[in-house]
């Protein structure tokens, strides 16, 4: 990221200059994150303008001016997973997902289709990974060697693939 440390630090004791500089320099960042977690484009705009206003509301929160970078990429997963699930949620309720006890109770059926629309509701680059594992059968080295990608690129794709379905899951 193209951002110094000290315009962080600026914006956040609340510079007005240093905040919109800030916001100008870190658009093009946020709009990749974006582009890489959200599953539709106009999903990445709304994602940009939300991480954006985000930003501006809540930088005086961020606590360590070198976690700048995660903590975007963090709003950026989180904003555009709920963009997914507010689409998803006209097909099923969201608050069906509210808790992991109906999971418990749930039966086949009821798991699969859950189980599947929480793999739809991945980014693309995360549903492949997942499926290529999970459905296929395919080991790492198989998965990295068809993507073209290292060992580690698919194990924290896959990882963090996971944690989304389980979190959609669980809700």
């Amino acid at each position: 990221m193209a951002v110094q440390p000290e315009l962080i630090a600026a914006a956040q004791a609340g510079d007005s200059r240093a905040i919109a500089l800030l916001l100008e320099r870190a658009q093009p960042d946020i709009r990749r994150y974006a582009e890489y977690n959200c599953r539709t484009a106009s999903d990445v705009e709304e994602a940009v303008q939300e991480v954006l206003i985000l930003t501006y509301r809540k930088i005086a929160s961020l606590r360590a001016v070198g976690a700048f970078s995660g903590w975007l990429l963090s709003m950026v997963r989180r904003t555009c997973w709920r963009l997914a699930r507010a689409v998803l949620g006209n097909a099923l309720p969201l608050d069906s997902f509210s808790n992991s006890a109906r999971l418990a109770t749930a039966n086949d059926d009821e798991l699969r289709l859950d189980l599947t629309n929480a793999i739809q509701s991945l980014p693309e680059h995360y549903r492949q990974i997942v499926l290529l594992r999970d459905v296929d059968e395919l080991t790492i080295d198989e998965i990295a060697q068809s993507l073209s990608l290292s060992r580690e690129a698919v194990k924290g794709r896959l990882h963090l693939a996971r944690g989304l379905i389980r979190e959609y899951l669980t809700g």
